[in-house]
């Protein structure tokens, strides 16, 4: 264990050129890292941060964008997940709830928040006791974590307090319904806030860096081969303990080590509209029970997220496309219960993401496990794999731990349980103080309250940017709920490389703008290019390929199967950086 600087949490072009030179650093004698993190979503970053407060010296690399992969693409739930404990999956679901509850409470009061959901009631007398039964459960469940429920009981409601509640709702649609809440967050805010508060206490984040191989003496792994996707250098990063925590790539980079003892994944695709919110009128989300799963209609903003569903996947894993067929499974559920259904005209925006579950014997991913595992296939090399993304901070644990365990020095428990995210610690005080703030930063007191709810006590550092250019205060062309100094910010300080980056993950202009961003890409570009030191040459390709990319979207969303839709979205891959 070495001591390792805090660089403040700013993830910025200095801050990345700085972790890069450490990482370098490492093939000299006695400078290896404790331990290398292979993979930048949920997981992973839990994982450095994890292992970083524990007082190790640690790097992580990511081949794309933090969260760019399933991290990003949830549906914004934290959640224990009623239908596991309708499966009697009872560990799985206390091990949620008690995360939820330190998710809102402590860890991230800023990032996430309580979401109230009605649960239908389709059948007089039995359905009622039954559901509600396991509703109460659910909440008792929640109040033995020791910490914060953070979120207010359940109230059973009769079909007019149904329809008072919701009153877009078929009349006769159901007979009543139990009200109860879980928590919400932006996932790919929440991966980026995670990473930031890793590089705070002093993790080495390199985001766009991809593992070719790995490093090996003998039969132990003591590190990986990497290349630079901006400038297509190579180099080799040497670690006591590397842990792969790639999601639906793991039996990829797993098969770079070894084919012996392999856990095996299975990617389940899921997909979510986005809707305007005036599109039906209800003050509460929705739990509806459909022949294959659930399907979740959750406020989101001045929108609604509808989905998901659960299907196998066996194509593309870095752009999994939504399909027509896909569309039409979640219009027509949801559409049942509806007084005025809705059209693919009401729809704004639409993503797709991957989960990883561990492969079993069912041909059903909607049957497949959602624990999680961590294995120890060769020396060096830990691979944790399954689980849900509100249970990342106990994987990461559970990883970090393993590869801790055959270490010489004495290794600290885990105590991220403790460790509040950048922008918790002051944050209710700056929510109390938002209307003095509005007028000493000149800022309408509606857009602090969005920059407080997005970055917490951190707010001032935005707003700073602000004050040295007022004109950032406009909001982004074509996305009026964000400011210009926010893709200022995210070059600066979140780790922000491209524009699909800011438009798809700093901020969710990609599904929340009718047109998916593309009159906010030359504005960003020409921001982002500002701090990142663009040619005009370099804001020209990003621009052009993120407007092709939206095309391709568009377009895999018209195909009728999961095959012509993954053509559709091929057809533009990955940015390449001009060099």
């Amino acid at each position: 264990m070495k001591s390792v600087p805090a660089n403040g949490g700013a993830l910025g072009p200095a801050a990345r050129e700085a972790a890069i030179q450490r990482l370098r650093a490492t093939a000299e004698p006695g400078r290896e890292l404790d331990i290398l993190i292979v993979g930048g979503g949920i997981v992973g970053t839990g994982a450095a941060l994890d292992a970083v407060t524990r007082g190790l010296d640690v790097g992580i690399v990511e081949a794309n964008d933090w969260a760019a992969g399933t991290s990003s693409r949830s549906s914004k739930l934290i959640h224990g997940g009623l239908r596991y404990l309708e499966m009697l999956d009872f560990g799985l679901v206390k091990e949620a709830l008690q995360e939820r509850g330190l998710l809102l409470s402590e860890l991230a009061p800023h990032l996430a928040r309580p979401v109230p959901f009605l649960y239908p009631l389709t059948r007089p007398f039995l359905e009622r006791p039954y559901v509600g039964a396991g509703i109460a459960l659910y909440d008792a469940m929640s109040i033995s974590s020791g910490h914060s429920r953070g979120v207010p009981f359940h109230k059973h409601l009769s079909r007019r307090g149904t329809l008072r509640a919701a009153p877009s709702l078929k009349d006769d649609a159901f007979v009543g319904s139990i009200r109860y809440y879980d928590g919400q967050v932006d996932d790919a805010k929440y991966c980026a806030n995670l990473i930031r508060t890793a590089a705070h206490y002093g993790a080495h984040a390199v985001n766009q860096m991809a593992v070719v191989d790995f490093l090996r003496e003998g039969e132990r792994v003591v590190g990986a081969k990497v290349v630079n996707h901006e400038d297509g250098t190579q180099f080799n990063i040497r670690a006591k303990q590397v842990i792969n925590a790639t999601g639906v790539w793991t039996d990829e980079t797993q098969a770079m080590v070894t084919e012996r003892g392999q856990l095996k994944v299975r990617a389940s695709k899921g997909i979510h509209l986005v809707v305007p919110r005036d599109r039906f009128q209800s003050t509460v989300g929705l739990i509806l029970r459909t022949e294959k799963s659930v399907l979740f209609v959750i406020p989101w903003g001045r929108h609604w997220i509808i989905g998901t569903t659960d299907t196998d996947w066996h194509l593309d894993k870095a752009h999994p496309a939504a399909s027509s067929k896909d569309i039409d499974y979640i219009l027509d559920h949801v559409n049942k219960v509806l007084k005025r259904p809705l059209t693919r005209e009401d729809v704004e925006g639409v993503y797709a993401g991957l989960r990883p579950l561990l492969a079993g014997e069912n041909d059903s991913t909607a049957k497949l496990s959602r624990e999680h595992v961590v294995a120890h296939p060769v020396p060096g090399l830990v691979v944790v794999a399954g689980g849900k993304w509100t249970t990342y901070r106990v994987m990461a644990k559970d990883a970090v731990d393993e590869a801790t365990r055959t270490m010489d020095e004495r290794v600290p428990p885990s105590c991220t349980e403790t460790i509040p995210l950048l922008g918790a610690s002051g944050y209710k005080a700056a929510w109390n103080r938002r209307n003095r703030t509005a007028e000493e930063s000149g800022v309408h007191v509606a857009r602090i309250e969005h920059l407080l709810n997005r970055y917490g006590s951190l707010t001032p550092e935005v707003l700073a940017i602000i004050a040295e250019n007022p004109a950032l205060a406009e909001p982004i062309p074509g996305a009026d709920d964000y400011l210009q100094a926010e893709a200022v910010y995210a070059a600066s300080h979140e780790g922000a490389r491209h524009v699909n980056d800011v438009l798809t993950r700093r901020t969710r202009i990609s599904i929340e703008a009718w047109d998916r961003g593309v009159s906010a890409v030359p504005v960003v570009a020409k921001l982002m290019g500002d701090v990142l030191g663009w040619s005009d040459a370099q804001r020209e390709n990003e621009v052009r390929h993120y407007i092709a990319r939206v095309e391709a979207e568009r377009l895999s969303q018209q195909q009728p199967d999961d095959e012509s839709a993954d053509a559709a979205r091929l057809g533009v891959e990955d940015i390449v950086p001009l060099r």
